[in-house]
């Protein structure tokens, strides 16, 4: 998701961020586990997708695939060199590993398409993700045939970027329903994490471990049949954090990438019973 602050995603009910997200608040805060102190990386968008799939933001600001393309080694390369698979569901791509703006859809939020050891793979494995009702991620879902490690980004419109909060709820409100009910999801072997890329209404782009800066603090939703209903950890998180969690759950030979092997680098599972 895209844009907005913990706090202007998550509050109570009759405060505004409940009234834009009833969803995320009445039942994915209420029924799964919720990181009250998790952080972005940097600003703007790029920095975040890259930090979360690689362990650094790479010093870049929002640039085109062929402007900043990415030497470092990414979760990506490293699930297909264990043998395993992964997917990047976009919506609104018109092709598969789209490296241009094209309407709605934006490559700075698929970060799949900026990593050159991954160049072979990314014509077959980022691919459009189609509606809830047809398109690779509803099928693969219904199919049981997710791979190791799934990506999903929605849309400029329905990532909240553009439209506003109500539209990104009621996309997780259409698709989150349909995660859960997989046949993956139902085996007890997928955890979906849900968080925004940044913040806003901050001024510092130092953010992975900025405690006083807004637009440093974001939502993450960790929902998963082990972690117990209404959990929330106040230790600090963040997409470095995310990412060692991800390697760590994927069960690769490490070292962690980049970040995600600081010291100070927190994992979630513990925090989430995962």
């Amino acid at each position: 998701m895209e844009n907005h602050s913990y706090a202007s995603v998550v509050g109570p009910p009759g405060s505004e961020a409940y009234a834009h997200s009833p969803y995320v608040n009445g039942s994915l805060a209420r029924g799964c586990g919720l990181a009250t102190n998790y952080h972005n990386v940097t600003h703007p968008s790029l920095g975040n997708y890259l930090a979360a799939t690689s362990g650094s933001s790479h010093g870049v600001t929002d640039c085109l695939p062929r402007g900043c393309p990415q030497a470092a080694r990414s979760l990506f390369e490293e699930v297909r060199a264990a043998g395993m698979t992964w997917r990047s569901y976009q919506e609104s791509a018109p092709r598969p590993c789209t490296r241009v703006n094209a309407g709605l859809y934006a490559p700075r939020h698929d970060p799949a398409v900026y990593y050159r050891g991954i160049a072979a793979d990314c014509a077959g494995w980022d691919v459009p993700m189609g509606t809830a009702r047809a398109g690779a991620f509803q099928r693969d879902l219904a199919t049981g045939r997710l791979p190791a490690f799934a990506f999903a980004t929605p849309n400029l419109c329905d990532d909240s970027h553009s439209c506003g909060r109500a539209a990104g709820d009621r996309w997780l409100a259409t698709w989150v329903p349909r995660i859960t009910s997989s046949p993956a999801y139902r085996a007890n072997s997928t955890v979906l994490f849900v968080t925004w890329d940044e913040g806003e209404g901050g001024r510092s782009s130092d953010c992975a471990r900025n405690t006083t800066d807004q637009g440093c603090h974001v939502a993450t939703l960790v929902v998963s049949p082990s972690t117990p209903p209404g959990m929330r950890s106040p230790a600090l998180f963040n997409h470095y954090g995310l990412l060692r969690t991800t390697e760590e759950l994927l069960g690769l030979p490490g070292p962690h990438l980049g970040h995600a092997q600081d010291p100070s680098t927190a994992s979630m599972r513990t925090a989430f019973h995962l």
